[in-house]
Formats: C-alpha cells, sequence, structure tokens
C-alpha cells in the first residue's frame, strides 16, 4: 500500500499552503497528490500547477466531471496534463450530481451509468491515437449529415496507456468500473463493508475478462492525530455532514444513500434534515462517532498504523489522507505522521 495526499478545492486562499503540502508529499515519497473540482477551482489548472513545481510524485484528478466537458476534451486535456508532467497524470472521472450536472453545466443528468461508459470508450479512443468515430445513445462523433470526419489525436501521449480511475458508490456504477477502468476512487471506505464493494468491482472485471487485471483501490481517509479519539473525530464532523446531508438534494443524495446502505438510516436522515434546514452545526453533532472511526485515521501514530494495516488486508492499494490541523505546521505534521505510521504498519510498498 502506497500513501497518496488528497488536497481537495482551492482558490480559498490557501493555495501556497497547498502546493507546500504537495512539495512535502513528494518528499516523504508519497505516490500521488489528487484536486477535486465542484463549481469553483477547476483540477486540470491546479494539477499544472503543481506538476510544474514538482518533480516526482504523481498529480491525480480526483475527480475531473464528466458533465464539465466533452469526453474528447476530457482526453485532450489528460494527454496534455500526462505530457507536460513527463507521465505523472492520473485521470479521475465522476459524474458529480444533479445539482451541479444541471445546474451548473447544464447537462442534463440522466442514465450515469451508460454515460459514464461512453465517455470512458471515446477517451480510450482518443488515447490510443485511433480516429474517433462513436456511435452510442448518448455520444455520436462526428456528427451525422454535417462537414465532420473522424479525427485522431494529433499529440503523442508520455505513455501508451494511461490509467483511468471512476469515483463510483452504488454497485452497478462500481462493476463499472471494474469493467472498465484501471482504479477506484472511494470515500467513506469501512474495511469490513467494503467488501460488498470490492465483489461489485470484481464482478466488473469478470464479465470484462479482466478478472487478474491490476487495480488500484484508492479511498481518502481523513487523519486527524492526537491523544484523545473522541476529540480528534470532532474536525471531521462538518465534512461528513456536508456529504450526508448536502451534496446533492433530498430525493438524490449518494453519499446519504451509502450512509444508509452502512447501517445508519436513521441518522443519515437527521444530519440530512438539520443540514437541509441550515443547521450545520447540529448536522455536525449529529454525525456518530462510529461512523467517523470507521471511515478515518484517529488518534495516535500506533493507532493509525493498525487501521493502516487493516485498510492493507481490505486491499486497499493507494490510501490518499486528508491531512487534518488548524495550521499549516499541524498539517505538515499530520503528513508526516502518516508516512511514519505506514512505515509502523509494515504495510508500505
Amino acid at each position: 500500500m502506497r500513501l497518496g495526499l488528497n488536497l481537495g478545492y482551492w482558490g480559498a486562499g490557501a493555495d501556497t499552503d497547498n502546493l507546500r503540502l504537495a512539495q512535502e508529499a513528494e518528499r516523504l515519497g508519497y505516490a500521488v497528490v489528487w484536486a477535486a473540482e465542484a463549481y469553483g477551482s477547476d483540477v486540470p489548472t491546479v494539477l499544472a500547477w503543481v506538476a510544474a513545481q514538482t518533480s516526482r510524485i504523481d498529480v491525480g484528478a480526483a475527480i475531473m466531471q464528466i458533465p464539465a466537458r466533452t469526453p474528447a476534451m476530457a482526453a485532450m486535456t489528460a494527454a496534455t496534463l500526462d505530457t507536460l508532467s513527463g507521465g505523472r497524470f492520473r485521470m479521475g472521472l465522476g459524474v458529480s450530481g444533479p445539482q451541479v450536472s444541471e445546474g451548473w453545466h447544464g447537462a442534463k443528468f440522466d442514465k450515469p451509468i451508460g454515460r459514464t461508459r461512453e465517455y470512458i470508450d471515446i477517451i480510450r479512443l482518443a488515447f490510443a491515437r485511433e480516429r474517433v468515430a462513436y456511435d452510442g445513445e448518448h455520444y455520436t462523433l462526428p456528427l451525422p449529415e454535417g462537414p465532420g470526419k473522424p479525427l485522431k489525436m494529433i499529440i503523442h501521449p508520455v505513455r501508451d496507456y494511461m490509467p483511468i480511475y471512476l469515483a463510483a458508490i452504488g454497485p452497478k456504477n462500481l462493476e463499472l468500473a471494474g469493467e472498465k477502468c484501471d482504479g477506484w476512487l472511494a470515500i467513506f471506505f469501512d474495511p469490513e463493508f467494503a467488501q460488498d464493494q470490492i465483489a461489485s468491482i470484481q464482478t466488473g472485471k469478470d464479465r470484462a475478462g479482466r478478472s487478474d487485471a491490476a487495480f488500484d483501490i484508492v479511498p481518502t481517509a481523513p487523519v486527524v492525530i492526537g491523544d484523545d479519539v473522541k476529540a480528534c473525530a470532532d474536525p471531521v464532523r462538518g465534512y461528513a455532514a456536508l456529504y450526508i446531508g448536502g451534496m446533492g438534494s433530498r430525493e438524490q443524495n449518494f453519499y446519504n444513500r451509502l450512509a444508509v446502505r452502512m447501517g445508519y438510516e436513521k441518522e443519515a436522515k437527521d444530519i440530512q434534515d438539520l443540514y437541509l434546514d441550515r443547521r450545520y452545526d447540529d448536522a455536525a453533532a449529529a454525525v456518530p462517532f462510529e461512523f467517523i472511526d470507521r471511515t478515518a485515521l484517529l488518534g495516535s501514530v500506533d493507532r493509525v498504523a493498525e487501521k493502516m494495516q487493516a485498510l492493507a488486508r481490505a486491499g486497499v492499494t493507494t490510501l490518499n489522507i486528508s491531512a487534518y490541523g488548524a495550521t499549516q505546521q499541524e498539517r505538515m505534521a499530520t503528513l508526516r505522521a502518516a508516512s511514519e505510521a505506514l512505515d509502523k504498519a509494515g504495510v508500505g510498498d
């Protein structure tokens, strides 16, 4: 198992601090640093900036939103980032949610699994530098009865094969990840509950004849170091409440459904009710400690090392950490503590 660093969204005034974290992660031997996008900072610009000021660490999109770009544009962006970084780019894709897709990008949120399947197919054609011709339910290239013709990407990516990761939560989307992709970007990953999720990935791999293909299981977990485990959970509460309560609508929140499947049906409803009522502090307080402890790394370095062992046994191959701390110095210390914990766990690559 290797370590990655998830820096989340950018543009909130801490960009220089985030860059320093990425550079420290590279110095410590982390494998990859990831950035996210919602409806603020975009991923490719951030990763180009980070890649230009690092030399070895991979840069990953977690995620590039499918409704934000045509598949051809996504392929062009990925190939450009891979070329500029010297072969260090990891492409993570996801459909986002209906509010962002329809409210921000003006793209209908319908049949997301079928749309994702076609999107990946077209990207693979472009990466292979084949002439892109595609006749699908969601994408048709070139458009019929017009002047367009099948085109081939004119730049040469550094690598013959570029990995694609999928952010997936539901069983069918997890099957698609196994069928079409090289890795899974996971959230709220619990080693025991995740066995059902990994089984769905394996179903997709088996269906595609990829049973033995290498596959990178990549959860992101908050890391809070301290002596009082329950106190360590407190900084994570707002993040958990945002996703369970506020990501999407009452009718369409994938993270809320995940919490329900993990056994927190009543708690998930309470958190969502409070959050949508704008009682954010109450929503955070309603997140069960057990849920946070199952999905984060809390406590001493030794306790974090034990959790890392459980994650490695569960099949995790790259563990992305979100380094918590009240100051930049504390976040840097969390990075180093996670690296120390991996050494103690004895599960490093």
